[in-house]
């Protein structure tokens, strides 16, 4: 029996990249053998840095991790990234209720498209209540971010205010 690599995708904006997300991608590059961590562009979401800006700063964070590699994706489905990479399992995290009514959804499209699994990672407690969203949201009015963010991720984040 020949065993098949493990090979899993987690996608999203990372707009900023948070500590939740940074802890996500270190205990999913512990179950694979490579993972990919895909940055979709969404310009509904009125991002602070291009995918690009993103894909430079992401990959300077995850680099002690061997098995990460960061790609950028703009206009595809998630399930048709996951094809072309070989994907095994799909990664998602879920912080609350409404992550897993949301996730739930997703992960049934997604194996009906591909047949791939979805492996769904919760936070942490402490950091369950950190999202991008809100992150930026303090950010934009002047509150402490620091808590939130990578150190790396918020020196480029104060870089916009200068």
């Amino acid at each position: 029996m020949t065993s098949k690599e493990k090979i899993g995708l987690f996608t999203g904006t990372f707009d900023p990249l948070t500590n939740g997300h940074l802890d996500i991608i270190e205990r999913a590059s512990k179950l694979f053998d490579i993972l990919y961590v895909g940055i979709f562009k969404n310009d509904s979401k009125n991002p602070l840095f291009t995918t690009e800006e993103r894909k430079a700063m992401i990959e300077k964070e995850v680099a002690s991790f061997k098995n990460v590699k960061v790609i950028v994706h703009e206009k595809d489905l998630t399930v048709n990234i996951a094809k072309k990479l070989g994907v095994t399992s799909l990664v998602r995290s879920v912080r609350n209720a409404q992550d897993l009514a949301y996730e739930s959804e997703m992960v049934f499209f997604n194996r009906q498209m591909t047949g791939v699994e979805t492996i769904l990672l919760v936070a942490r407690p402490e950091l369950e209540y950190i999202n991008s969203t809100r992150v930026k949201e303090i950010f934009k009015l002047g509150g402490d971010v620091s808590p939130y963010l990578p150190t790396e991720i918020l020196r480029e984040m104060e870089k916009i205010n200068e």
